[in-house]
């Protein structure tokens, strides 16, 4: 287990139990009631910490190393019943973006998320969850196709940004993002974005628009990642925590503000300590929207997507 700076008292109280837990073990001596009080405390520990997170914290939760990545997500919320497509049809195939066809208790969705990489090659073949432009445009591909056979569309939301590279920026990547803002506004079905860990800038609003936008609990949304925010004021990411609280960039702060449609609670230390009950929070959200969304006519979810994006912001008339 990987611990996060804010979770040393944490870290202490795991390392005692398991300690504990050898001893009983080795030496057949009754440690239950040890156990079940040192258990008691660590609970304790847990919701005094994660209720008190900063906006800094839940970032840093968000980037967990351990934490599910999108193709986890697809696996459960599918009972691995799905199938990749590969592909833009102009330049390449996209590591970073993945998706396709699948079902969720007898729905068909079409499937579409960044996918950071779970170890060190696999984060450097899809650049950790960064997108190409060729990323982008395999995503629209593959809503036009959900479209064509009526099919809802889930995106699972995860990445630092879109890939910044001289190469990608050759190949339009301003462009492709802009696009898909545009084209997936018009899409005839229904759309549900979810945001599993990071939600940076244009990279993550570029599948993004949906007739519902939700956050998992311990994740963010931003235009702007609380370093390069804080480089961009200071001079420095020493000022990153500060960045980050100036923001608003946490699922609270969304919810509050009227940019997200609901947040998706998370096991109590973040969904990498429990995946199979955050796939299962997940999963029972999506089924949760899924059905009433499929009832609406196509003009009316249309109409409504444009008006929840058009009425976001504040503005003042002089």
């Amino acid at each position: 287990m990987v611990y996060l700076d804010f979770e040393s008292d944490i870290e202490q109280l795991e390392t005692e139990l398991q300690k504990l837990r050898e001893v009983g073990e080795k030496t057949g001596i009754d440690t239950n009631a040890a156990i079940v009080d040192l258990e008691k405390q660590l609970l304790e520990k847990k919701k005094e910490i994660y209720s008190h997170l900063s906006a800094w914290q839940k970032v840093q939760v968000s980037r967990h190393p351990e934490r599910p990545y999108t193709i986890a997500y697809m696996d459960y919320v599918t009972g691995n019943n799905w199938i990749e497509l590969h592909g833009d049809r102009n330049v390449a195939d996209d590591k970073a973006m993945v998706g396709g066809l699948g079902q969720i208790e007898g729905h068909s969705v079409m499937m579409i998320g960044q996918q950071k990489g779970i170890n060190t090659k696999m984060r450097q073949i899809r650049r950790f969850g960064m997108a190409n432009p060729e990323g982008y445009r395999k995503a629209l591909r593959l809503m036009r196709m959900a479209e064509k056979f009526n099919i809802p569309i889930i995106t699972f939301i995860d990445t630092p940004g879109a890939y910044p590279g001289l190469e990608a920026e050759e190949r339009g990547q301003g462009e492709a993002i802009a696009r898909n803002l545009f084209e997936m506004f018009r899409i005839k079905v229904p759309i549900i974005c979810i945001i599993i860990g990071e939600g940076a800038s244009g990279g993550a609003l570029g599948i993004g628009i949906g007739d519902k936008v939700l956050m998992l609990e311990n994740t963010w949304y931003s235009v702007i990642s609380p370093e390069s925010c804080s480089s961009i004021l200071w001079r420095s990411w020493d000022h990153k925590e500060k960045a980050a609280e100036a923001l608003k960039l946490t699922a609270d702060d969304m919810l509050k503000n009227k940019l997200i449609d609901g947040i998706i609670k998370e096991p109590l230390g973040g969904a990498h300590r429990d995946m199979n009950q955050a796939f299962e929070f997940v999963k029972k959200e999506i089924l949760k929207h899924l059905p009433a969304l499929k009832k609406e006519k196509k003009d009316k979810l249309i109409q409504k997507r444009i008006e929840k994006f058009a009425q976001m912001g504040v503005y003042t008339e002089k």
